[in-house]
């Protein structure tokens, strides 16, 4: 039988803290959640979560790198492993609760997910300027900034809608089984065309003309408007 030092049983400790105050910041937030309820729900005291974490600022802070390391680190990993049952299983198990608390922080205003947001925009905007891997296609955009943001956009906001399609799925979303529903609609909406090309073409066409009259020299020098009258006005 393998024993464990103190120094590990230490590290073990700390893990087990930190998940557990993911879990409890997600369900509680940060003005809810407490240091003891954090100790009882960790089957440790409130003097060894102030030994490894000395505040519950800094705890949260913990979790909110951690949460970021996930976040990155799954996403650098997700398209080698899109095919792997396995690195689904893995996915799952690290990813699930880390959304939940992603969730919450987003909510509440954590430093921590306005930093996962960029950090997201950021690695997508590069990732499409990169070589990309066999059957990803490069995006049809001229502002691939603001289609990065748009995408990171709707699938985080569907961390924050959490209760509403979980209410109308009919199934947790924050749960394997309804993560893998919602994961299923993802891939089918990325594999669709929604729209025709001739459809989107015309679509374009009227936000180009659109934005060179409501946003061009005229519209900024105000030569169309009447003198002296606003919209809905008489002069005089």
């Amino acid at each position: 039988m393998t024993e464990t030092s103190p120094a590990q049983e230490d590290l073990t400790a700390r893990a087990r803290i930190r998940d557990t105050a993911l879990e409890m910041f997600a369900e509680h937030g940060m003005k809810g959640a407490t240091f003891r309820g954090i100790a009882e729900a960790a089957g440790v005291s409130v003097g060894l979560v102030q030994h490894h974490f000395g505040s519950k600022q800094e705890l949260r802070e913990a979790c909110d790198a951690y949460a970021l390391d996930t976040i990155r680190r799954l996403s650098s990993e997700k398209i080698d492993g899109i095919g792997d049952p396995g690195f689904l299983a893995r996915a799952m198990r690290i990813d699930l609760p880390v959304r939940r608390y992603l969730a919450r922080a987003l909510v509440d205003g954590s430093p921590a997910a306005a930093r996962v947001f960029d950090d997201l925009v950021d690695t997508t905007e590069t990732y499409f300027a990169s070589d990309l891997p066999p059957g990803v296609n490069a995006p049809v955009t001229t502002d691939v900034h603001a289609y990065s943001a748009a995408l990171v956009a709707m699938t985080i906001g569907m961390e924050v809608l959490h209760d509403h399609l979980s209410r109308v799925l009919g199934v947790d979303t924050f749960t394997p089984e309804g993560a893998l529903r919602l994961r299923r609609a993802l891939f089918d909406i990325f594999n669709d065309r929604l729209l025709s090309p001739e459809l989107a073409a015309r679509a374009r066409a009227a936000m180009r003309e659109y934005e060179s009259g409501a946003f061009g020299p005229a519209a900024r020098t105000g030569k169309d408007a009447p003198t002296g009258e606003g919209p809905g006005e008489k002069a005089g």
